[in-house]
């Protein structure tokens, strides 16, 4: 094997084709009954994840990720939408070339009752507990 093969670089999977464009491709999403408590306080147990849930639940409809401010490299932005989306706080679709992003309240509200709410204020005090016990 010469040099070159020997750092050949395996084919990518999943690599879009003539026939799968974003138009038409599924991302996952857990199920309603799927949505766990422990992975939903996971993904918004990190600040930049829980900036992005308060710019969607202030919004009256789904957004473009390109509108959802982020104060991190794209890539990483791609690894925390994964993470929201994974743990069922959002669905995200395609319309034709842009993925559009959109809480889903609805489930959530169902199974969790308030936890939200709760959450979204939560995050809007400013400092942390022990500055407002004080």
């Amino acid at each position: 094997m010469n040099r070159k093969e020997h750092h050949a670089r395996p084919a990518r999977q999943g690599r879009v084709n003539a026939n799968t464009t974003p138009a038409n491709r599924e991302l996952p999403h857990p199920a309603p009954e799927d949505i766990r408590l422990k992975d939903l306080l996971h993904a918004v147990s990190d600040p930049v994840r829980l900036g992005m849930i308060r710019q969607l639940a202030a919004a009256t409809g789904a957004l473009p990720c390109s509108s959802i401010t982020v104060p991190v490299s794209k890539s990483t932005a791609s690894h925390h939408y994964r993470v929201l989306r994974e743990s069922g706080l959002i669905r995200q679709t395609y319309e034709g070339t842009a993925k559009m992003t959109r809480l889903r309240r609805a489930d959530l509200d169902m199974l969790f009752p308030g936890l939200l709410d709760t959450l979204l204020t939560a995050a809007g005090l400013p400092g942390d507990r022990a500055a407002r016990r004080a």
